[in-house]
């Protein structure tokens, strides 16, 4: 059931901020921590102990499972790591005036292409230009906010 919400189109407010982003992410990885868990739980390896010792075909279908969870959990992880190195460069967007925030643009640009390029989940166009688009709409909340 994570696996198959894991795959589902994200559907999202159109003004959500970075911050959403990284909270999307947070509890992604929460999710996938608590299921890693429970996979290396002595019940699970007890069960796991029984269909190799009965070679039983389960074992392929959950090898294939165990590896999808495996990789959804390592990429939460990396994003949350990446989203964490963004947000000293977005909180301005948060808390400060349209004119003090623009000292904070170079960094987050750098940051984000930083991500682009060395992340190995991270770095598709459709998920950099989401976090763009949440940075421009939060630029632009602080904006109305100010005028």
């Amino acid at each position: 059931k994570v696996l198959a919400e894991n795959d589902q189109v994200r559907k999202e407010a159109d003004d959500l901020g970075p911050r959403a982003e990284l909270d999307y992410w947070k509890k992604k990885l929460s999710k996938f921590d608590y299921l890693m868990e429970q996979l290396k739980s002595p019940d699970v390896k007890a069960v796991l102990g029984v269909l190799t010792a009965a070679k039983s075909k389960l074992l392929k279908k959950w090898r294939a499972l165990d590896i999808r969870i495996t990789d959804a959990a390592n990429e939460a992880k990396d994003n949350v790591m990446y989203l964490y190195s963004l947000e000293k460069y977005y909180d301005p967007l948060y808390n400060s005036d349209p004119v003090s925030m623009v000292d904070a643009i170079p960094g987050l640009i750098n940051t984000i292409k930083m991500i682009q390029s060395i992340s190995q989940y991270y770095n598709t166009s459709e998920k950099i230009s989401s976090l763009f688009v949440k940075v421009t709409n939060q630029m632009i909340t602080a904006c109305k906010s100010y005028i």
